[in-house]
């Protein structure tokens, strides 16, 4: 599976009066992996007119992107400590004008804390209406697609609406 691993250092001031690290620490370390991901240099294969730009360069050209939904499954506590934590970042899908990124943060001991996925979404910087990706860009996407990230419990069937198979059991 296409996959790029970056370290996160921890800081001190990451854990909570819970003594581990905060939940919300866990979304900014997603956010750093993704912009990690989206500065490496595309290189000739990908873009041979410009084989130093990123997917941040080229995504600037056509807009902005918009974070969509975000969903984290908590494996185990994180504490702090001076070694870093990786975080494993892949492509779990590519719509028309969207994009989704699968993560996982480990310990190289293969102690998993988290695994979470995000999508974005393709917007115009003027009206932040969503666009469509351009080819350059899926082809990128598609480059880095893998597996989808392997939640412990399966999303329910009515997922996408915005109700629970529950409530809508009950209407």
């Amino acid at each position: 599976m296409p996959m790029n691993r970056f370290p996160i250092q921890l800081r001190f001031g990451d854990e909570d009066s819970n003594g581990h690290v905060n939940n919300v620490r866990f979304v900014q370390f997603l956010e750093e992996a993704r912009v990690r991901l989206s500065l490496l240099p595309l290189g000739e294969e990908l873009s041979p007119a410009e084989p130093a730009a990123t997917f941040r360069s080229v995504t600037s050209r056509t807009g902005m992107t918009l974070v969509a939904h975000q969903e984290i499954e908590y494996r185990a506590p994180m504490v702090y400590r001076q070694e870093p934590v990786w975080v494993e970042v892949w492509v779990t899908g590519v719509g028309g004008s969207s994009l989704t990124y699968g993560f996982r943060i480990a310990d190289d001991d293969g102690t998993v804390y988290a695994l979470a996925e995000c999508t974005l979404v393709m917007a115009d910087a003027e009206t932040g209406r969503p666009t469509a990706l351009s080819d350059l860009q899926i082809r990128v996407l598609e480059s880095w697609r893998g597996d989808p990230v392997p939640f412990r419990r399966s999303r329910p069937a009515n997922a996408g609406n915005g109700m629970s198979a529950s409530a809508g059991a009950n209407r």
